[in-house]
């Protein structure tokens, strides 16, 4: 399938709402991200267009995001475009940009951020026993016909 991934990069404009439903986690939030451009008759940055996109995640990228950010923090959204026209009887059409991301962060490039792991259960496939890793390598010294007549024993 030829979906439109996009990479925005912006501010938090409202606060992420996140929601428990039957099909698992989700959040959502309006993201701001505006153009500057030098002006170059007054010599100084100026502010353009601001696009808004309201930002979907799921799952685990839900919970971590609902944890993590606030309004007005600098982010970069990667995710799927999707563009929606609708009008109903007696109101004009209007049109909304959705990104269903697949990641977002901090924009490093305007501060720091310090990042926590999520804890993970132990056992995450269904019908998995903790077994130990077996050792791949080959002790110094040990050649393959030893190796598979310890393994016939």
């Amino acid at each position: 399938m030829n979906e439109t991934m996009i990479c925005a990069v912006g501010n938090v404009a409202t606060q992420p709402v996140y929601r428990e439903l039957p099909t698992g986690a989700s959040v959502r939030f309006r993201l701001a991200a505006t153009a500057r451009y030098l002006d170059r008759e007054k010599n100084e940055w100026t502010d353009g267009h601001t696009n808004f996109f309201t930002v979907w995640a799921n799952r685990q990228l839900a919970t971590n995001v609902s944890g993590s950010i606030n309004v007005g923090d600098p982010v970069v959204v990667h995710g799927r475009l999707k563009v929606r026209s609708e009008g109903r009887e007696g109101q004009p059409a209007w049109t909304s940009a959705d990104i269903d991301a697949v990641a977002i962060g901090h924009d490093l490039a305007r501060g720091t951020s310090a990042f926590r792991r999520t804890q993970r259960p132990e056992n995450t496939v269904a019908g998995s026993s903790a077994q130990p890793e077996p050792v791949w390598e080959t002790p110094p010294g040990e050649t393959a016909d030893r190796q598979e007549a310890v393994a016939v024993t």
